[in-house]
């Protein structure tokens, strides 16, 4: 499971309630979606864009007080199929060997860093590798053509 946002305030009496996404994936919350809060699974019966947050009316939601119930809770939905995103998952980049394209082996990646400009790789050694310099990520290992002295302190 991937978490994909986090429901906020709750929205008037009729059960609305704001998402924050944490995707640029906005089908996450289409009409007929399934996403998880806690243990339990909520379909998407409406939503619409609030600047930028959504707000969302969920089946399993009713009223208000129900709303109130789940607010601050993670979403999270099921991976997307390889084929419909062209991006990478932090999922499938923590824990796999960074290797530069002339085999050095730069050791694990350990976590993923947000940042404005590219997302940064964290290495074990303390290492960082701006994701666009990301070749290809497969079978457990990232291949990357860091730039002359990246790693040179």
């Amino acid at each position: 499971m991937l978490e994909v946002g986090r429901l906020g305030r709750a929205h008037g009496v009729r059960g609305e309630i704001y998402v924050d996404l944490l995707t640029d994936r906005t089908e996450r919350v289409a009409v007929g979606a399934r996403l998880k809060a806690g243990d339990k699974w909520l379909t998407v019966a409406a939503a619409r864009r609030a600047a930028d947050r959504w707000l969302v009316r969920f089946e399993e939601i009713p009223d208000r007080t129900a709303a109130e119930h789940h607010s601050g809770m993670r979403l999270s939905a099921e991976p997307l199929p390889a084929s419909d995103h062209e991006g990478l998952y932090v999922h499938e980049l923590v824990g796999a060997r960074v290797v530069g394209v002339d085999g050095t082996d730069y050791g694990p990646c350990v976590s993923v860093l947000a940042n404005p400009a590219h997302d940064i790789l964290e290495l074990e050694s303390g290492g960082l590798v701006p994701i666009v310099f990301v070749q290809s990520v497969e079978g457990g290992r990232i291949l990357i053509d860091p730039p002359e002295g990246l790693f040179d302190l």
